[in-house]
């Protein structure tokens, strides 16, 4: 069982519920106990409450929004700041496209409060996101090759993997320039990354349960250099993925949002 997903997702996008940031730093693990795939590689197979979950290591667990951390990010470029933040306009078409069901992008996925499945094989990595019914399909190769010569930006960009002795590193480009994260009228607008951002996630076990999430944030165009943010993920065998329909729920068509019942009853 999950609670409050789309709830809490909603609530924390309008600043109408509180953000974590906050995350306990990762334990080691011991090799021999984590799972292993028949060739060796620790096995990530199964379904994860990634970093938008408190990771409560029961079947039930709720949603907490993370945000990335102003605190950790490098000093902006003197262009930064204002590619970064993108004043309000009050048209959600603008400020925040995925309340009119518009692809939520990589950044913003990695730490949304719904759940994902990766099925491992020794040559690629299959990661089937809950929210919007998202997918990556990742080739694992040798560490640091390049990328394809063809790749247009997307809105989760062009990925690749390796092994680093027992940590799996995603190195993605090709991100269209898109939100950085959730949401929230009093930061001074909505953050964004530009079109020259490289994500790199690295994903290791701390036990048989749970994993560190590190990911890193280079966005020359932004930022004077790279910087990282550390999650975790937490393995749920009882879990399985959820159908997701945007249009199903959508309370911002036209760009003319109206409250669910959920922000209705918050305020009541």
């Amino acid at each position: 069982m999950r609670m409050c997903l789309a709830a809490v997702g909603v609530l924390c996008a309008l600043g109408l519920s509180g953000c974590s940031t906050r995350e306990a730093p990762p334990q080691a693990a011991n090799a021999q106990d984590i799972p292993r795939a028949p060739d060796g590689k620790p096995d990530f197979s199964g379904v994860w409450a990634g970093p938008g979950f408190r990771h409560t290591g029961k079947d039930t667990d709720s949603a907490t929004v993370r945000l990335y951390t102003d605190a950790k990010m490098s000093s902006f470029t003197p262009e930064g700041k204002s590619l970064f933040f993108k004043p309000h306009t009050g048209n959600v078409r603008i400020d925040d496209p995925t309340a009119i069901c518009l692809p939520n992008g990589l950044t913003r996925q990695i730490p949304s409060p719904y759940a994902q499945q990766f099925i491992q094989t020794p040559n690629q990595l299959v990661i089937l996101y809950e929210y919007m019914h998202f997918f990556r399909v990742i080739p694992i190769g040798a560490p640091n090759r390049p990328h394809a010569a063809d790749t247009e930006p997307t809105y989760m960009g062009d990925s690749i993997a390796w092994w680093e002795g027992d940590t799996l590193v995603i190195d993605t480009v090709s991100l269209k320039e898109w939100m950085l994260d959730a949401y929230h009228p009093d930061d001074g607008g909505s953050r964004w990354h530009s079109d020259r951002a490289h994500v790199v996630e690295r994903i290791k076990f701390t036990d048989r349960m749970n994993a560190s999430y590190d990911v890193t944030i280079d966005d020359p165009a932004i930022f004077t250099a790279p910087w990282v943010e550390n999650w975790s993920m937490q393995r749920k065998p009882t879990w399985k993925i959820f159908e997701f329909v945007c249009d199903d729920n959508d309370r911002c068509r036209g760009g003319k949002c109206t409250a669910s019942d959920a922000q209705k009853n918050s305020t009541q």
